[in-house]
């Protein structure tokens, strides 16, 4: 099984949800039915990133740092080729 860590932005009000799953569209369509109390206030909802890992925990890992680092900057600094150059976004 794989794991995905994830970036949605919302349609709504520019705003960013950084995530895990192993079921991208399922979790999607989770996040835009309300179905997720953190998500539900900026429905509808946009991937703008993911990327595939063997173990939970390195994608974790890659949440961990998203969040710490912010997920607008985080995917400026993936348009941009720094630090974060060898990950490949999907969106």
């Amino acid at each position: 099984m794989s794991f995905i860590t994830y970036i949605l932005q919302s349609k709504t009000n520019s705003k960013f949800y950084c995530g895990i799953t192993n079921d991208i569209c399922k979790r999607q369509k989770e996040h835009n039915e309300g179905k997720c109390s953190s998500t539900k206030s900026a429905m509808p909802w946009d991937v703008v990133f993911q990327t595939k890992f063997n173990t939970r925990e390195e994608a974790r890992a890659l949440e961990v740092k998203i969040k710490g680092r912010g997920a607008k900057r985080f995917l400026e600094d993936l348009r941009h080729g720094s630090a974060f150059s060898g990950i490949n976004s999907v969106g």
